[in-house]
Parts: C-alpha cells; structure tokens; sequence
C-alpha cells in the first residue's frame, strides 16, 4: 500500500515510519521542513517526502494522487494554551479538503480516550477533530488513547523527572485521578494492525494497557522499577496554575505542555471498550513492564523519538530557515579559534556537545544559567538531548534548538531558545585544521546590549575553556 504519514516528524510518527516500511509499504512523509525528518540515509532512500503546513491554504498543498491510506497524527497542544483547539480544527479541515482529489480509502487518527461528561480543553478537541475527519471523503479508524509510556515520551520524560529529582513529593489532587497507560509498542501495534482492516472502517476504539492505575500509582509504580521507594502526600489546596508551575519547574516539560496537560490530568481516562484488543488478538504490556522496556531503550541509545524535540517545545514560532542566516551587523561575537591536530575526533566532541556530556567546561554555571532561565519561563537545561552522538537539524540541546549539523561542511549552527532581550546563535566549524567557535548576540535595545556586556566576563571565561576543552583527542 502507499500511504500518507502526516506528522512523521514527531514522537509517533518517527516510531510507526520503520514498522511500516519493514511491513513492505511505500510511504510518503508530510512535513513542514523536509531538513527536520531526523532519519538516517538508509530509511530516507526507501521515503517520499513532501513539505506541507496543513494550517496554510488547501489549494496551495498537494499529495500524491495514488495514496490508499493516510496517518494522522497531527496535535497542537505545545503550542498554544488558548487557541490550540482552533488550529487543530482547521488542519483536519484542510487535510479533509486536501484529500479529495485523492484515492485515499482510510484515515487512522490516534485520538485520545473521552469518557468524561465534561471533557478538558484538550480531549474536547481531539473529539472536534474525529467529528471533522468523518466528514472527509474517506473511511475513518480512529485509536483512542491515555497516557502513552515509552522512551521519550512527554508522559515517560515527566514521571522520570518528577521520580528522580523528588523522593518526597508534595502533590496537587489530581494525581489520585484514574488512568489506563499503555507501553508505545503497544500503540504502534494497534496503528499498523488497523491498516487496511476494513472492519475497522468507521470506527472509534480506546486502546489501553491492562492495568488501571492513579498518577500516584504510576509514581510508585516508577520507583519500583527503578529499585527505590518514594513518598507522595496530596493537598488540596493547589489550584491548576500552580499545579502546571510545580510541572514546569520540576520536570522538562514547556508551561505550554504542562497547562493543558494538567486540564486534561483532572478527567478520568480509562478505556470502556476492549472490542479491538480482542479483534486483533493483541496483549498488551503491563505499565510496569513498558517503564522497563523504555529504559532498555534509553540504555542501548536507541531512544528513535522524543517531544523535547518538537519545535512547539521551544521559543521558535516560524522555521528554521528563517534564522539559519546568521546575522553580521548590528550583532555582538565572542569568536575564539584553535588549532587542532584530529580534525573528525574533534567533530565527534562538538557533537557529543550538551545533555549528560555537559557544555566541556563550567557545567554548573550552566545550570545555574538554566535554572534562571526556567524561571523567566524559558526551557532551561531540562530537555537535554535525545541521543549522546547524533544530532538533526531541528533538535533540542539543552536550551538551544539545532539549526545546521552538517559533518560533511563540519559545521554546527544552535540558535538559543533562553529568555534573553536578543537573539543568540553558537557555532561551531573545523576548516583547515582550525576549530572555531562563534558567539552571535542581537541584541533589543539598549537592555539587550547591558545583557551582553555583563555576561561578557563569563564568556570570557566560559568559551575559553570551552573550546580548549573540545579540542583535546587524548
């Protein structure tokens, strides 16, 4: 079959890609900025790939005439906190639109699970959206889902945070809320086993693993697997806004991500159904079990997807071409250059930059630049990096986004995504046997220029040794 995977950047979208290509599919992959599809050359020689914003003007986008089926997987919670319910709406309209001159048979939207009278923000949208995909000129399969448990997941990477940094935790009610969490093998299974199966055609189904447990239990259920024990006690007295405060400051999600997940927190989402589970024959792992496998992952750096890495987590609103260009007037630069002696070990050192591995110098001033920053509502250090060696274009690291990792050129381009009253590109270059490390600041005004100049000290004493430090091969 030829099929349409919208949203293949993201955290699912990069787990289904193999799975159907090793399923002998052909498939085309619609993205906003083809330079983002984080795929190695091999995956990338067997897709098509089309850029295409499902929120532009309909007639201006195309798609394959001959698709039989389409994925969609296309979510706006990290990017807004009042209006992400209004561009979901309009991009399932324009994909509805957009799909008519096609042969398209089915659409298989992953969905969430709403069973509760009076439904968040959130689960009221995603329940806007099916509505709206049933009008298209296709059958639709839509998987209703909970909380989603896999290496990289916005839910994993939360309860890992909250987990690891909090042994005694002070918690808002909702974590005595019930929920129904399945391992993301699960998810991926349930996705493909729907594809061309016509007794799924018109239909909405929840998908859930076999336990039913409280936030609280999926804590405890955490320390558990990871081999120590934790205390949780529950007031009542904390509101939703500084429930989404305690999220933002403790763990790595954005405020955006942690106001509308702490909406949808409060409604019970346990599956009422298990037709399709019983259907396809699928039995799916306990949560304790998809905590282990997701740390199996984390250990082998297998880790394929993670959200930290969409854009929505960021400061970037428009994309990355727009600031690859790195301004040369009206800027201030900390340019320092060595001479180096191994040129590709000293790349494999530039990119191994951030996350565990550290900044190479001064990594507690860094996370003391972090932590201020998380508290002018920046990203902080928090996000770190999805693998230790790899780097895409697109990519978070720590609070910078990847514009250009090109080893070819040996060259690194971050943009900052800190508070700060400018704009801040880092670059990194080997060019005949010289490395070079580029600080750009644009500054706003004259409190962007103040900014610099008393930062200035620590460049100084920061970068230095920074590059000193990347360049050392023994």
């Amino acid at each position: 079959m030829k099929i349409l995977l919208t949203g293949a950047n993201g955290y699912i979208g990069m787990r289904i890609l193999p799975k159907l290509l090793d399923m002998g599919h052909s498939v085309v992959c619609a993205v906003r900025d083809e330079k983002r599809l984080s795929v190695d050359a091999k995956i990338r020689s067997k897709i098509e790939v089309i850029e295409i914003d499902f929120l532009d003007d309909p007639e201006k986008q195309q798609v394959p005439k001959d698709i039989d089926a389409a994925y969609y997987l296309i979510h706006s919670m990290t990017s807004s906190v009042t209006d992400f319910d209004e561009k979901e709406a309009q991009a399932a309209k324009n994909f509805n639109t957009i799909l008519e001159n096609t042969q398209c048979q089915q659409v298989i939207y992953l969905s969430g699970i709403v069973n509760d009278k009076e439904l968040s923000k959130h689960l009221s949208s995603r329940k806007n959206v099916e509505k709206i995909l049933y009008k298209g000129p296709f059958d639709v399969t839509v998987l209703r889902t909970g909380i989603i448990v896999g290496s990289g997941s916005s839910s994993f990477e939360i309860i890992r945070d909250l987990c690891e940094k909090l042994p005694i935790m002070i918690t808002p009610k909702w974590v005595l809320t019930k929920t129904q969490p399945i391992a993301i093998r699960d998810v991926i299974q349930f996705l493909t086993e729907v594809l061309g199966n016509k007794e799924t055609y018109g239909q909405s189904f929840d998908i859930g693993g076999p336990d039913i447990l409280t936030y609280k239990d999926m804590l405890h259920g955490y320390a558990k697997v990871r081999g120590f024990k934790n205390w949780i006690f529950t007031v009542p007295v904390m509101t939703p806004k500084l429930s989404s405060y305690w999220l933002y400051f403790v763990t790595s999600t954005s405020y955006k991500l942690a106001t509308n997940l702490v909406d949808s927190m409060k409604m019970e989402v346990v599956a009422q159904d298990n037709r399709l589970q019983e259907m396809l024959g699928i039995e799916t792992h306990t949560y304790e079990e998809a905590i282990d496998l997701a740390f199996k992952k984390i250990e082998q750096n297998l880790v394929i997807s993670s959200w930290k890495d969409s854009i929505a987590s960021g400061q970037i609103k428009e994309d990355l071409e727009n600031y690859i260009q790195v301004p040369k007037y009206g800027v201030l630069r900390d340019k320092k250059s060595i001479r180096i002696k191994d040129e590709d070990a000293v790349l494999e050192n530039v990119w191994r930059i951030g996350g565990e591995n550290g900044w190479y110098y001064g990594n507690w001033l860094w996370k003391i630049r972090g932590f201020l920053d998380k508290l002018v509502g920046g990203p902080g250090l928090r996000r770190g990096r999805t693998h230790p060696d790899k780097i895409f274009p697109g990519d978070a690291l720590d609070f910078w986004r990847v514009l250009l990792a090109d080893k070819k050129s040996k060259r690194l381009l971050l943009f900052a995504e800190m508070k700060t009253p400018g704009e801040a590109w880092l670059e990194f270059k080997i060019e005949d046997g010289v490395l070079y490390q580029t600080a750009t600041f644009r500054p706003k005004g004259l409190l962007g220029r103040l900014y610099w100049y008393s930062v200035l000290p620590f460049h100084l004493f920061i970068f230095g040794n920074m590059i000193r430090n990347i360049a050392k091969t023994d």
